[in-house]
């Protein structure tokens, strides 16, 4: 079916998502500051990193409203309030917001944005949607190595990288220190979890 852009409801949808990866991009940013003010700067890195994309996102799906220029678009919403007490509450949260646009909302975009013939519009939902599932599988790695106290530790032997000059440790657990450039614990990241890491 073939509908009238400014008429329809990919328009609308384009707004809510838009609006959504705005909100998801200041949350992250203030979680990233939290997690800095405990000293936990790798986590507070990943935040950015994703608050980053989330700004991509963002200007993906409002460049589709380009041709709107000039015009209002209301939309009703809802959007989550995620002010939890520690970090991994904070990162449960992120997660919990990821998995309900991959798996919920961005789905359903993408079915109406193709139902009314914005195929552009479909695509964009659906690819955001699967970058919005590598993030909850982040944010979920990360709170379970939190939660479990296993994001400096280690049961076997284990790799971390130093952020800030790149050291990488061998043990079962990062050093207090990096022997290295002599920055704190808190810039060392579990390699696994490094975006540029070797095979």
């Amino acid at each position: 079916m073939s509908v009238n852009f400014s008429e329809s409801r990919t328009k609308e949808n384009l707004m809510r998502a838009f609006a959504g990866e705005s909100q998801a991009r200041n949350r992250y940013t203030i979680a990233a500051e939290r997690a800095e003010e405990g000293g936990m700067l790798t986590i507070a890195d990943v935040f950015r990193y994703t608050a980053d994309q989330e700004r991509a996102h963002a200007e993906r799906f409002y460049s589709l409203l380009k041709d709107l220029s000039g015009e209002t678009v209301h939309i009703d919403g809802s959007y989550p309030i995620d002010q939890q007490d520690t970090l991994p509450e904070l990162l449960r949260a992120a997660e919990h917001n990821e998995h309900e646009e991959y798996a919920d909302v961005y789905q359903a975009f993408g079915d109406t944005a193709k139902e009314e013939g914005f195929l552009e519009a479909a695509s964009a939902f659906y690819q955001i949607a699967e970058i919005e599932h590598v993030h909850e599988k982040r944010f979920g790695a990360l709170a379970d190595m939190l939660g479990s106290n296993m994001y400096y530790h280690s049961e076997q032997v284990s790799r971390w990288m130093c952020t800030n000059c790149g050291y990488i440790h061998e043990g079962q657990a990062a050093p207090k220190v990096c022997p290295v450039c002599r920055h704190e614990q808190g810039y060392f990241l579990p390699y696994a979890m490094a975006c540029y890491k070797l095979p």
